[in-house]
């Protein structure tokens, strides 16, 4: 087993990636995009692949066919990519300091600490806690006065 329960993922071809056009598909792509990362829905635990799917008014099939194809993962890694990546700027941000990883974990979306902790490890290769330790002590060291 390794750390957080994280497994390997298979390389596997994605399902019904032939359902979609390809036209149809860039076009799915974009509103994909706007509706997830622009408009920050991957902020929202609850919000699914079945609720992006209806408010593409489509499927959940093709929904997941175009993540795949066009972005190169799944559902839950495109979304927790995002999350991630709004995880490690509250981590680099001095006035978060005080924040537990609990908190950080609520305001960008994960549903619990552990799902945090196995996403971020999966994207940074290295845990949320050490990631801002190791953030602290460049920040300590640059605003040590120089000899």
């Amino acid at each position: 087993m390794t750390k957080y329960n994280i497994r390997e993922t298979k390389k596997e071809p994605a399902r019904y990636t032939t359902l979609v056009n390809s036209a149809t598909m860039e076009k799915m792509k974009d509103q994909i995009y706007t509706i997830v990362v622009k408009q920050k829905k991957y902020r929202d635990k609850n919000y699914s692949a079945r609720q992006l799917a209806r408010d593409l008014m489509t499927n959940t099939r093709y929904v997941s066919a175009v993540i795949n194809v066009k972005f190169g993962m799944n559902y839950a890694n495109f979304v927790n990519k995002y999350r991630v990546r709004d995880a490690v700027e509250i981590l680099q941000d001095p006035k978060c300091v005080d924040l537990r990883m609990q908190d950080i974990s609520d305001m960008v979306g994960f549903a619990n600490r552990q799902s945090f902790y196995a996403a971020f490890f999966r994207v940074m290769q290295v845990p949320p806690r050490e990631f801002r330790v190791d953030v602290m002590t460049k920040a300590a060291l640059q605003e040590e006065p120089q000899p």
